[in-house]
């Protein structure tokens, strides 16, 4: 008897330690919390926004942080919202994530940063994690083995993290973290990050896209051909190297998305910039000078392709 008394509170005392984990982790504190809110927030633009045509902006950060949706809307004339999330959720769990939002008449341009269309399998780090916190445990079909994994961290504060909530509620009375910014009614981020204490180096793309995600992509398609909504699809603007072999592998990258879809990039350039000042954390994300450039090349692009 105490035997199974011990065995029991022992159970209760993982069950209790790992709740708090998860409601740090997931619910409010954590940075998986603040990108599961901003995620709803997005969900829920998307379903108030009704119109006969709309433009989806689907994707991770890259182009969360880069597209002017608000730009877009007021140009062309066509109510835009920027669902894009976080790259490391992986492009298997993005696409499905946002599939109930996408109706008849909708224009999905989806805009995958090269750490999507690269992996080999369409997940990333907080793919189980990010199903779990929205309510849809193993979405994307994630492995049973990475999704074991994965919920037993979501339980488990990082000292990182708990380190940084702490001096949060020192220096300025409430957590925060990368997404817990407020955003606009278009989905647009509010907040530029800045890059810091780090010298900028030109990213390389080593290989091109991946059988997966090709195959993902076209996937994505059919679901989105299914509810008469359309699927285009945009390159990445980067600061990166112009060698021979990232610019090649930015060609075939896009000759194989176009086999799928019509494909919005600059075909002397491949999106690839070489001037810094116009991003701003991350080789990926744009101050509000290049996301206004790099939009209004978008608009061009877009009404050039007579999409429809």
């Amino acid at each position: 008897m105490n035997k199974f008394f011990r065995l029991s509170s022992w159970f209760a005392i993982a069950g209790l330690t790992w709740s708090v984990g998860y409601f740090y982790n997931a619910r409010y504190g954590g940075e998986l919390s603040w990108l599961r809110m901003m995620y709803e927030q997005k969900m829920a633009v998307a379903k108030e926004v009704q119109a006969p045509q709309r433009i989806l902006i689907v994707g991770g950060s890259g182009a969360h942080y880069t597209v002017d949706a608000k730009l877009m809307q007021e140009t062309l004339g066509i109510p835009t919202i920027n669902i894009a999330t976080d790259g490391p959720i992986g492009l298997d769990v993005i696409l499905p994530s946002v599939a109930d939002v996408i109706k008849k008449g909708d224009i999905v341009l989806l805009i995958p940063e090269y750490l999507l269309l690269l992996d080999k399998d369409g997940f990333g780090d907080r793919s189980g994690q990010f199903g779990a916190a929205i309510g849809k445990p193993g979405l994307g079909n994630i492995p049973p083995k990475q999704f074991a994994q994965d919920l037993m961290l979501l339980g488990i504060p990082t000292l990182k993290a708990a380190t940084k909530s702490s001096l949060d509620v020192v220096e300025k009375g409430r957590l925060t973290g990368y997404y817990s910014d407020p955003i606009t009614a278009n989905g647009d981020p509010t907040v530029m990050k800045k890059r810091t204490n780090s010298e900028w180096w030109s990213l390389t793309i080593k290989e091109s896209v991946s059988p997966h995600s090709l195959r993902r992509i076209q996937q994505f398609k059919q679901e989105v051909e299914a509810k008469e909504a359309t699927l285009i699809l945009g390159l990445s603007w980067i600061y990166g190297s112009t060698d021979d072999k990232t610019l090649d592998n930015i060609r075939k990258t896009a000759t194989e998305l176009g086999k799928i879809a019509p494909v919005l990039y600059d075909k002397e350039t491949l999106n690839v910039k070489t001037d810094s000042s116009l991003f701003a954390d991350t080789h990926y994300h744009l101050n509000p000078d290049g996301r206004r450039t790099r939009t209004s090349e978008l608009i061009e692009q877009f009404k050039a392709a007579n999409i429809k």
